[in-house]
């Protein structure tokens, strides 16, 4: 890669008690790729993912966006760094409507009198904008931006959060396991949705499980196993068998696996 990765990380260290969740880890995701995630279950995938994203902190090493250090204490902090991340359960509120949810935790307030001191939302121009952030990524399948997200199908509450994440995500979008719940139709609405996202220039991390998935979006793919990066490879030079091979201990990287 010519260009200085967007968001990387250097010897990330996590310790729970006797347990190394992450061990030196470092990470590269560069500007206007789709970067995929894989390891086995305890491989620490999840916590390297926590500590981008600011849901915890390392031990040790270092994170760097745009080439600058960064410390976040919380998600929130990583939020105004616009990075955004989908968790697997979505965090969302089932009884709230869709555009209450995209707005959970940053509503905007009217510029009025009632706003200033009453601290009354702009119902209208939070909608507004929902509506418009859903319709530029193709989800205005649904009809009505007031509807209760408990009302909504799997693959649409999904959409709805990649359209948050999408929506304020600036910098970086994270995305954890994103079709696990879903069944193949709107499974495949999700992978849409995830290219639209790319297409607009922000780049992706994806943590997968399903193997055809990453390797159709992926423009790299992240091996982590016993806590680190154990290389990096292209899904055009590397098979899908080799891949689980590697993240399983079965196989060792080679010079062409290791290109980052």
């Amino acid at each position: 890669m010519t260009q200085p990765p967007i968001l990387s990380a250097r010897g990330l260290v996590k310790r729970y008690g006797r347990v190394v969740a992450l061990d030196h880890c470092d990470f590269d995701l560069y500007p206007g790729e789709i970067q995929a995630v894989i390891g086995d279950n305890g491989a620490g995938k999840s916590t390297m993912i926590k500590a981008l994203s600011g849901a915890l902190r390392p031990d040790a090493g270092e994170i760097r966006l745009d080439g600058k250090r960064v410390d976040f204490a919380s998600p929130i902090q990583a939020r105004e760094h616009g990075i955004e991340t989908v968790y697997q359960t979505l965090a969302m509120s089932p009884a709230l409507s869709i555009s209450d949810n995209m707005f959970m935790g940053r509503e905007i307030r009217k510029k009025s009198f009632m706003g200033r001191v009453f601290r009354q939302l702009d119902k209208k121009q939070m909608q507004r904008i929902a509506r418009d952030k859903l319709s530029e990524l193709g989800l205005m399948t649904i009809q009505n931006i007031n509807q209760a997200v408990e009302t909504l199908s799997g693959g649409q509450r999904q959409g709805v959060a990649v359209a948050r994440a999408a929506a304020f995500g600036s910098r970086v979008v994270i995305l954890d396991e994103p079709t696990a719940a879903l069944g193949v139709k709107e499974s495949r609405k999700v992978l849409e949705l995830i290219r639209n996202v790319r297409a607009r220039g922000v780049p992706i991390i994806l943590i997968s499980h399903n193997m055809p998935h990453v390797f159709e979006l992926a423009d790299r793919i992240h091996v982590h196993r016993l806590g680190r990066r154990l290389c990096v490879v292209r899904p055009d030079e590397c098979s899908m068998q080799d891949a689980v091979a590697l993240m399983t201990g079965a196989m060792t990287p080679d010079a062409k696996t290791t290109a980052a």
